[in-house]
């Protein structure tokens, strides 16, 4: 048995060795490849996501599963091993070989077309790409199988066992909580100016105080990571020794990148604290995408929007930028926490966030149902803003193109953003218990107690529990919004004096 289990975590080996590599490529092709080479590049992809396929699908797969599945001295990872492993086998190898390899390839020459379609504000050069990767995932879903709706097939893939069902509930409850505090606070007296967040921040010095940020969370970028430029921020990671995030820098805009740093920070720190046990067994990874956004976006607004976090920084911010000269703390506070209905979903105040997400939510499910096509998503994604938000595109780039997600086919992924929130507020309840003088801590720049307690608690299990189990394992409870909703309306209660 000893035997099996080694061969079984060396065969998992080399499908991490492939699945890392596959990243390292697209992460390549994002930030530094030049424009010829996607051609290329996307035929490699294609052949290693190929063999990838074989590894996931095959017989030795198929043997591994047999013996450990009837085990009965299977501890927490070997059963989570099999969990994984299986789930993997039986979803993928239902996708015929050839498609699989052809989506992976024509996904890569779609986010190209993707970056070109927004950098021209033109969707006709996406458009027919986007057909295929919708195309692709309506055909993935009905071979993967679901009961009740197709979009539950793809929304499985980020939040294991999650559904149409559950995601209207817990949005539903969302939506009518944020949507009465939206209301409240725009009746309020309160005018925030915002103007000097919006004055020339060069790139620069933008790049440096992120980084003064990022060290203090604890995200080593040094020796297990790198920070690079791309379109749109992002992580990714090869093991948990080398964990990379990119940025966007605008340098009219003080907050877009010094927030979009934080986020991905709080992706990099969950990859690189994965336990080193778990190398080699297909658990070292988020156990699901709602979990690792609950880790950005806790990070990104509860901690980095916080009165004690700036009680820090800020004085830093003013060394380092002169514009911020005669800005008080208490204007700097309530300017980066402005509610303002706006098209931008990384640029969205905490409040309206979710907003964003449901509205996505809502165009993927018709369009992966087919009550909507590829040709309709300008006007339907403008419809819905101007209904929910009261805000309408005047160009797609700022309208459907904004996001990367659907170029590669990340259907069922956005929902993740919303239900991090959710995640997110209700762990604070439990941190605020657990470690002693929190917010005094977080004023004095330490943030260590944060990161340790995330990494005991969260981290270090990887994919081991699944996310229900989990939060559970945690707090006690099953996931629930009211937690999120108390937590804002405390916060814009006070903001805005309501």
């Amino acid at each position: 048995m000893n035997k099996s289990l080694n061969d079984f975590k060396d065969h998992l080996k080399k499908i991490e060795y492939l699945k890392s590599t596959i990243a390292l490529l697209h992460w390549d092709l994002v930030v530094k490849a030049p424009e010829k080479s996607v051609d290329y590049r996307s035929d490699m992809l294609g052949y290693l996501s190929s063999e990838e396929y074989k590894l996931t699908t095959g017989e030795a797969m198929k043997g591994f599963l047999d013996v450990f599945s009837t085990s009965k001295d299977n501890d927490d990872i070997i059963n989570a091993m099999i969990r994984t492993a299986k789930k993997n086998y039986d979803r993928v190898r239902k996708i015929p070989e050839d498609m699989y390899k052809a989506y992976t390839i024509d996904a890569s020459k779609s986010t190209n077309a993707w970056e070109e379609a927004k950098e021209k504000n033109d969707f006709s050069i996406f458009y027919p790409h986007l057909v295929k990767m919708v195309e692709y995932k309506r055909n993935f879903s009905k071979y993967f199988g679901y009961k009740d709706n197709i979009y539950d097939a793809l929304l499985d893939e980020y939040e294991p066992n999650a559904t149409v069902k559950d995601i209207d509930k817990y949005f539903s409850e969302l939506k009518e909580g944020i949507i009465d505090i939206l209301r409240r606070v725009e009746k309020s007296k309160v005018n925030i100016n915002d103007d000097f967040l919006k004055t020339f921040f060069a790139k620069e010095d933008q790049k440096k105080f992120t980084e003064f940020i990022l060290d203090k969370m604890g995200y080593d970028y040094v020796s297990a990571g790198r920070i690079d430029e791309s379109i749109h921020p992002f992580t990714t990671n090869f093991g948990n020794k080398d964990v990379r995030i990119t940025n966007h820098y605008h340098e009219n805009d003080f907050v877009s990148a010094v927030f979009s740093a934080i986020h991905e920070g709080g992706h990099a720190i969950y990859e690189q604290n994965i336990s080193d046990d778990l190398i080699g067994t297909g658990l070292a990874m988020g156990v699901s995408m709602g979990i690792h956004e609950s880790q950005s976006r806790f990070y990104e607004n509860i901690i980095g929007r916080s009165k004690g976090f700036w009680k820090f920084f800020f004085p830093e911010a003013k060394k380092r930028f002169p514009q911020f000269k005669n800005v008080s703390f208490d204007d700097f506070y309530r300017a980066i926490n402005k509610v303002q209905c706006s098209l931008i979903r990384i640029e969205a105040d905490e409040l309206t966030y979710s907003l964003h997400i449901i509205i996505r939510y809502e165009i993927e499910k018709m369009l992966i149902n087919g009550e909507i096509e590829v040709k309709d998503l300008p006007s339907v994604w403008n419809d819905k803003y101007e209904e929910y938000l009261g805000v309408r595109p005047d160009n797609d780039a700022v309208g459907v193109l904004q996001d990367v997600h659907w170029s590669d086919g990340s259907f069922g992924y956005f929902p993740s953003y919303a239900l991090g929130n959710i995640y997110g507020a209700q762990l604070l309840i439990k941190i605020e218990k657990e470690i002693d003088d929190m917010y005094a801590k977080i004023e004095q720049g330490e943030l260590s107690e944060i990161k340790s307690w995330l990494k005991e608690n969260i981290h270090k299990y990887g994919a081991i529990y699944e996310p229900r189990i989990l939060l559970e394992k945690i707090t006690g409870e099953r996931l629930k919004p009211k937690y999120f909703l108390d937590y804002l309306r405390k916060k814009y209660e006070e903001i805005y004096e309501l």
